[in-house]
This record gives C-alpha cells, structure tokens and sequence, in this order.
C-alpha cells in the first residue's frame, strides 16, 4: 500500500530530499571559502536549491520534450528582455543557425537571403556566428574591429557594402555592445536585416537617442545562450527573439522540421483548418501537420532545461548586478598597469553585462602574450582567448582559402593584433573579492616578471 495519498504528497516528499541533498552537498561547494592556489575558472554556475527542485518537477513529468517549462520560460524571458516573441532551442549556437536561416526563407520575398549574396561581419569572435552563412552558401565579408572596445569598426561598413549585401550579422563581445546606434543606422540607410549575436551580453544596455533597451532587441533578430559559463544557464540551451511576427513565424518552423503548422506541441488542429488546405503540389485536404515550408530541422530545448533556465530568470537581475561589480574591480585595480596592457572599455552609450574581463598586452612594453597566460595558469587561475582570434586563419577555411566564398574588406590588423596579444579572465556572479584580489595579484606578477 501506498505511504502517500496523492501525487502531490509524494512529489513534495521527493523534493524535500532533494532540497536536503543540495544543503548538505553542494550548498558547500558553492560557499567553500577561497584558498590562495585553489583554481579560479573563468566561469561557472551559481545556483541553490530552487533550480534542482525546478528540475525534478519537470523529470517527475516526465514530458520530455518541450513543454510547460518551455512555455513559462518563453513567456517571462520576452517579457524581461522587451520583445514579443522567444523561442527556445537546444544551445546558443542553434539560435544563431535558426536566425541566419529565418532570413534564408522565400516568405521575405526581395529581402530573402539567397545563396550567393552577402552578410557583414567580423573574423574576431566565435565561429557559430558565422558557420550558417558559410554552411547555407552565403558570403560572409569580414571588415576589421577596434579597441579597446573589441567590437566592429562601423567606420568599415560602407567599403564593405555591395549590391549582394542582405545582412549583418554580429556578435557583442564578451558583454560589450558593438556601436548599435551606427550599425543599425546604417542597415536601415540600405534596408539590411540586422541579427545581434547577443550570447554574450545578456542583459547589456544600450541607448540611442534616449531610448534605453536591452542589447538583442535593437536589431531584427537576437539570439542567447544557455550554456553553463553564460549569463545564465539552463545546461546547454538557447534562444531566438524577435518583435517581428513573420520572423517569427520563420523562427517556429525552422527550429520544428521546417512544419508549415504552428500547432502547440501536443495539440493537433489548434487552427481549426488541419484538413482543408491546399499547400505546394499536394493534395488538397493533405494533413496541415505533415506540411513543410521550408527545410528545417529539430532544434526545440527540452522541458528540463527550460526548468532550470525558470529559476534562474529569477535571479538573473542579481547575476548581472555582480559581473558589472567583478568586471569594475579588476579594472580600478589593474588601472596602474596601463602602461603595459591594454584593458577594456565599455563603448559609447552603453550599460554592458560583462560576461569577461579582456586584457590586451602591449608588445612594447616587452610583453609576450602567451607567456602572460602561461605564468597566469601556472597559479591556477583560468584564462582564454577571444575565441577564434582571426576565423579565416583556421584549418575551416583551409579549403575555401582564396575563393569566392567569403571577401576581406581592406585589413585586419586588430583582429591579428587580437589573436596575438588578448586575453580574458573570468568576472562571473560567483567570484568572490578573494578571488579577485588573487587574480589581480598574479597578473602584476606575469607583467612584472
């Protein structure tokens, strides 16, 4: 016989246990004080209790896919960032894919991205910003970055511009927007679609003309990550958003197999009009669930993701309030160094979300970078790069060097600059003034040497 009466007193039950397992095993973990020595990664995850119960509710479903979390997760996060629509998917590099191809569909009539014509972009940052628009036969066009803001060189874009051009495509770097107001001046002078890479810099702020809005929703497009060294995490994850209802529209049914049918997962003929279409060269009446507008793929996050990433929505606010503390730390007390590297600033009209804290050493002064970071994580503290330093000097582009398949505007001796001389430390919620004060301190020590 059952000891409980109902499935709410045995899910109640289970949580319980679970609450206590976290109290007694990783609450520790997380507010174990700081050793000198004790290794200091550049990001981690910073939960409690709520997240671990969240989740078990959605394993207790055993739903799977997604569902209701997915639903309450898209719902709050739009209204948090200020768009009308966000869609779920499986990681932030998904979300990149799913926005480039949203542009790819013939529904966007003269403004379709076709094979063949360009997108704007930047060779400094992480490869899935670009990877769709080589991947889908579009060409990417590289113009070079600046500093210390690390972020695209507005003043680049008109040389870059074509008859092919359709997009830019671009990504905040490490929480610092790129010039918002200049770039989207200019994809609106030449009617471009803007998508902003905005994985990195969830919760910056940025104004123009004295309107303030989150990073990711100036442009047509924005896209987030999920991944456990992110803003915030839900494990792997992403998501697409949009105050576009076509784009929307798109986003849907590229992330679900391409399906013409906008049915909640579930739930079948929530159009009232399953049976009586005419689609394609199909038959008339062909079920309106198996119809295809375009050739998507299965991207959707499932409802045990979605439950961590509800949770952490809620502490979100905190989380950012922290990295702009951590990241102002490290540069009042690395300020003296000034001389000997190049530290970050936040561009022009902006309230960034640091996601890290990049440091450029200055070869004049004698400095070598990779030797920095060797001293750097010889005391156990974690460092890494600007991610691809310079994409087009990668063995990815070993077979389309010198082709048609993608173009350089002019130079890019900062970006080159970048992959020889920068660096970047970690400024995440969990960093404790110990932490910081260590990290400071091995810093002078590698410069000093």
């Amino acid at each position: 016989m059952s000891k409980w009466n109902n499935e709410q007193e045995a899910r109640d039950e289970i949580k319980g246990l679970v609450a206590e397992y976290y109290n007694q095993f990783k609450k520790p973990e997380q507010e174990k004080k700081f050793e000198e020595g004790d290794r200091i990664s550049y990001a981690s995850r910073v939960y409690d209790e709520k997240e671990m119960l969240s989740l078990t509710d959605a394993t207790l479903d055993f739903w799977l896919t997604t569902g209701r979390f997915s639903d309450e997760f898209e719902k709050n996060f739009a209204e948090w960032i200020g768009v009308r629509f966000a869609n779920l998917v499986n990681s932030g590099s998904s979300a990149n894919l799913i926005a480039f191809m949203t542009l790819t569909s013939p529904l966007l009539g003269d403004r379709q991205v076709k094979r063949g014509d360009e997108v704007i972009t930047v060779a400094a940052g992480f490869p899935t910003t670009v990877a769709p628009i080589l991947q889908y036969g579009a060409v990417p066009v590289f113009v070079d970055v600046k500093l210390p803001e690390y972020n695209i060189d507005p003043s680049k874009l008109d040389a870059a511009l074509s008859d092919k051009t359709k997009a830019v495509m671009i990504a905040h770097t490490l929480g610092n927007p790129f010039d918002l107001k200049a770039v989207k001046k200019f994809c609106d002078k030449n009617n471009l679609w803007l998508i902003e890479d905005n994985c990195d810099a969830l919760g910056t702020k940025y104004t123009i003309d004295g309107v303030t809005k989150f990073s990711g929703t100036w442009g047509d497009i924005g896209t987030s990550s999920f991944y456990p060294p992110h803003h915030m995490t839900m494990g792997e994850g992403g998501c697409v958003y949009t105050d576009n209802p076509l784009l929307n529209k798109i986003i849907k049914s590229f992330r679900d197999w391409g399906r013409d049918c906008v049915c909640p997962s579930g739930r079948d003929n929530f159009c009232g009009h399953r049976f009586d279409g005419q689609y394609g060269e199909l038959p008339a009446g062909y079920d309106h669930k198996y119809v295809y507008s375009h050739l998507g793929y299965n991207l959707k996050v499932t409802d045990m993701q979605a439950a961590v990433g509800v949770e952490q929505l809620k502490k979100f606010p905190t989380f950012i309030e922290r990295r702009k503390a951590n990241w102002k730390y490290l540069r009042e007390n690395l300020a003296d160094l000034s001389d000997k590297l190049i530290l970050p600033e936040a561009t022009e009209n902006s309230e960034p979300s640091w996601f890290g804290f990049l440091i450029s050493v200055k070869p004049e002064a004698g400095l070598d970078r990779n030797e920095v970071t060797k001293y750097i994580e010889s005391k156990n503290v974690q460092t890494r790069l600007l991610f691809s330093g310079n994409l087009t000097l990668h063995p990815c582009f070993d077979s389309i060097r010198g082709t048609d398949a993608y173009r350089v505007v002019g130079d890019l001796d900062v970006t080159n600059f970048i992959m020889q001389n920068s660096f970047w430390i970690g400024v995440y919620p969990g960093m404790t003034e110990d932490k910081l004060n260590y990290m400071v301190k091995v810093i002078r020590e590698a410069v000093n040497r």
